[in-house]
């Protein structure tokens, strides 16, 4: 090889070598291109996945076929298929007898041939009294429907065909009760269980279930003419050393069935009550799901609705081990959302001693939140009334619950009934509102000259001067705004406890009045073709007449009120104006014998104070007395007294802040 030829394969090398070096892909191309292998890689065996399962589902269906054609499940003397008792698998029988052991979940078993899960279904009796028509269920020993025979839906009330179906509070598939408890491998729940029927007559039934070892669960129901409970009695016989005494829990679902006209506000008071041993009454939140574990030893258990309520108490509290409580919100668009009110749910542990021969003793009750009839069990029932706390409370069921008992108990219309309760309500409220009147024209007759007093002190830093000239002429002259505003908060826990009181009156529920149908929910005169948010889809008149008069009422109570003087500060009169607006969106949707009665209260302010002012208070008597005063204070008399103690204060505060103002200036 010659020089030439040496220095040719050299020079190639290199372009070669050059041409590599400048080609080669970039870190961020080898990355690219061994993603895309791996995808293709991935791709083909997915495939090769998807093909092997076609084959194996095509030879599994001939294998199936093969089998429904040869095989046959084996079967008891209770025609129940047959399990074998080491594996648990099922046994099929071939065409040539031998048999086959298949686990239920394999796939080679067709459905024909799947052993079917056994659904027991349970027979229905019923029991009535007068009050109550109480379904039993075989299957779980359990109530399975209430209906009251005095009462009907809101649905049936307003066809007005003169008779009465009785109000369904809840029926089959709504209600679940039974015991719970673990029994060795499994956790038993009776109300799944079909038990026998032991005795039956009209107003008792007994529903007996064996369990265990020679183990038998009774449940005894008896029922009541003239009331709306029965007594449930549970006795559990011979199952010592096979269930925990402590692990016993009776469990209690229930959802109620809309019985009302509007589901939103049967819903707003819907919650479950409890009331503990040593703690008293409390309940879940009635606006949200809520849970709670019980705190203490429970008394009785309450699923409260809007007017009808279901109660369970035991002879003995149940124990506060393990027991608990929980409402839940029927999920909005589903099925159920426009039939059933909502879920409850409550664990109560019975607080056994022995299950060998144990009984507990309780008690249900069905019925209407009816003041009279919940205060008859003398049982604290009452309390699921939201008739407010404290005083409110006190005021409710001392006074305007007894005057509505009266009043109500002559027979006359329900409407008239709350008339003349308004009427004597604001009667005795009458010195209140004078005292409040007459205040309002002292007010009223000082107002040119506090507004004078204003405007000589328009600066902010002679706040000190122009507080005390006001409380001097105050003072002087015998008025006080003080004076207005005690009277009205006397007055107030009675408009407050009124605002509690009406919606929860169970005697208003279904009674009409003029348009309003029934007085419990709101009246309407027109229904609109679209939902207005917070107002509704109708027209509430006797809230539009309410408002109407409390716009009246402001206006005059308002002209003794100064113009807004402080820049930045809310002007009142703007404020008090806009309330009756908004009692207009609020009020829509409530009872409407709680909007008649403010229309009528407020109408009756509005008549007392235009009595008042014409027969009972003359301004130019009260303004020529302000002046008498005035000018005995400034001759050095004693009827404007002396300077108060708080004058004196503001005196030394005003001096104090001169002192410091003249410092600054040295």
């Amino acid at each position: 090889m010659d020089r030439n030829t040496i220095v040719g394969l050299v020079l190639i090398g290199l372009v070669l070598t050059t041409f590599a070096l400048f080609n080669q892909p970039s870190e961020e191309e080898m990355k690219a291109a061994k993603e895309k292998a791996q995808k293709e890689r991935l791709k083909a065996e997915k495939k090769k996945k998807e093909a092997d399962k076609k084959t194996n589902k095509e030879k599994e269906g001939s294998d199936t076929l093969e089998m429904a054609v040869n095989w046959t499940p084996k079967l008891d003397e209770n025609d129940q298929f047959m399990k074998d008792s080491t594996t648990g698998s099922f046994i099929y029988v071939d065409t040539l007898g031998k048999d086959t052991l298949i686990p239920a979940t394999s796939k080679m078993i067709p459905d024909s041939l799947r052993p079917k899960k056994k659904v027991v279904k349970g027979e229905i009796i019923t029991l009535t009294t007068d009050k109550l028509i109480v379904d039993f269920d075989t299957k779980g020993g359990q109530i399975a429907q209430v209906k009251l025979k005095e009462f009907e839906s809101f649905d049936n009330y307003v066809k007005k065909d003169g008779k009465i179906d009785p109000l369904v509070l809840f029926q089959r598939g709504d209600a679940k009760q039974g015991l719970t408890f673990p029994m060795g491998e499994k956790n038993v729940n009776t109300a799944n269980e079909l038990f026998s029927v032991k005795s039956q007559s009209e107003d008792r039934i007994v529903f007996e279930l064996e369990k265990g070892d020679k183990g038998t669960i009774e449940y005894v129901y008896q029922l009541k003419d003239g009331a709306y409970d029965l007594d449930f009695d549970i006795n559990i016989r011979g199952l010592g050393g096979q269930v925990t005494p402590k692990n016993v829990m009776y469990n209690w679902e229930l959802a109620y069935r809309k019985t009302e006209r509007l589901m939103s506000e049967q819903r707003r008071v819907s919650t479950v009550c409890f009331n503990y041993e040593d703690e008293g009454f409390s309940y879940l939140n009635e606006m949200t799901a809520d849970d709670e574990e019980a705190e203490d030893d429970i008394d009785w258990v309450c699923y409260k609705q809007s007017y009808f309520s279901s109660f369970l108490r035991p002879e003995k509290a149940f124990d506060k081990s393990g027991s608990s409580f929980r409402v839940k919100t029927i999920k909005e668009g589903s099925k159920r959302d426009s039939s059933h009110v909502k879920d409850y749910i409550s664990e109560l542990n019975l607080n056994l001693k022995n299950v060998e021969n144990a009984n507990v003793s309780m008690n249900w009750f069905f019925g209407p939140n009816d003041y009279k009839v919940l205060t008859s069990y003398d049982q604290d029932y009452d309390q699921i009334l939201n008739y407010g706390w404290g005083i409110f409370r006190w005021i409710n069921i001392y006074f305007v619950q007894p005057l509505f008992n009266v009043l109500g108990s002559t027979g006359m219309a329900i409407g008239l009934v709350i008339f003349l309760l308004t009427l004597i309500i604001k009667s005795a409220l009458m010195p209140i509102q004078w005292k409040m009147y007459t205040s309002s024209a002292k007010m009223r007759i000082l107002k040119p000259e506090i507004e004078e007093i204003a405007a000589k002190y328009p600066n902010k830093e002679d706040s000190m001067k122009k507080q005390m000239e006001t409380m001097s002429l105050y003072r002087e002259s015998g008025a006080s705004p003080m004076a207005g505003c005690v009277p009205m908060l006397i007055q107030m826990p009675i408009l407050l406890a009124v605002f509690r009181f009406f919606p929860s009156t169970f005697g208003l529920r279904q009674q009409s009045f003029l348009w309003a149908e029934d007085l419990s929910s709101y009246d309407s005169i027109a229904t609109l073709p679209f939902n207005i948010p917070v107002y509704g889809d109708h027209v509430s008149l006797f809230t539009l007449l309410m408002a109407v008069t409390t716009l009246i009422y402001t206006h005059i109570n308002s002209s003794n009120m100064s113009a807004q003087q402080q820049p930045g500060m809310p002007n009142m009169k703007i404020i008090m104006y806009f309330f009756p607006i908004m009692m207009i969106f609020f009020f829509n949707n409530y009872s409407s014998g709680l909007s008649y009665y403010y229309f009528i209260s407020t109408l009756m302010s509005i008549a007392i104070m235009l009595i008042i002012k014409k027969f009972f208070v003359d301004e130019e008597k009260i303004k020529a007395k302000m002046a008498a005063r005035k000018a005995a204070a400034a001759a050095g008399g004693t009827k404007g007294g002396g300077k108060s103690k708080f004058q004196q204060r503001l005196e030394k505060m005003q001096e104090a802040q001169r002192q410091q103002m003249k410092n600054k200036k040295k």
